[in-house]
């Protein structure tokens, strides 16, 4: 039986505003991460349009397979389109 890397802690900030991953930090200690998890839910209001995710996995190469929206521009072509969408709507 092959042995399971240990999990590791990623908190992602993600701004739908600006359609990208603000930052992506790395934790080893799951209580750590759950503090700095806490403090970046508590540091930005609704408004701000600020997704923060705390995710367990084995390595940022999964996270970036399991989580692909947050790493690979999908949500800023989304935006883009619901911007075009919106604009139409408001010619017609």
């Amino acid at each position: 039986m092959s042995e399971r890397a240990p999990l590791q802690h990623f908190l992602l900030v993600f701004d739908h505003m600006a359609g990208r991953l603000h930052s992506c930090t790395e934790f080893d200690d799951v209580d750590v991460a759950l503090q700095a998890y806490e403090a970046a839910e508590g540091q930005y209001d609704v408004a701000d349009k600020m997704e923060v995710v705390l995710i367990g996995s084995d390595s940022i190469e999964t996270v970036r397979e399991t989580h692909a929206n947050y790493f690979d521009g999908t949500a800023a072509l989304a935006r883009a389109l619901v911007d075009i969408l919106k604009a139409a709507q408001l010619s017609v």
